[in-house]
């Protein structure tokens, strides 16, 4: 599996955390929902990088990739506290 690839299978787990949340958000309380904004927000983010880094595999830097790569990490992880506090 390439670097491509991981960071489309990442994409794919933080869709699935962000579609569980989405769910259940209707029945959390305020300070989740000021949490989901800001997840929100850093989703947008790593879609945009997410999208340059694919784009320009080839001439993506090293830092390029390994921003988008922690950054996604970090918004998958945003989305499982999210998502577990909702359970």
């Amino acid at each position: 599996m390439n670097f491509q690839d991981d960071l489309r299978k990442l994409a794919d787990k933080i869709r699935q955390y962000r579609d569980e949340a989405r769910v259940q958000l209707h029945l959390a309380r305020e300070d989740v929902k000021d949490e989901w904004d800001d997840l929100e927000k850093d989703w947008e983010k790593f879609r945009n990088k997410l999208d340059s880094v694919i784009h320009d595999a080839e001439d993506a830097s090293h830092d390029a990739k390994e921003t988008a790569q922690r950054l996604g990490e970090e918004v998958r992880a945003g989305y499982q506290r999210l998502r577990d506090r909702l359970k």
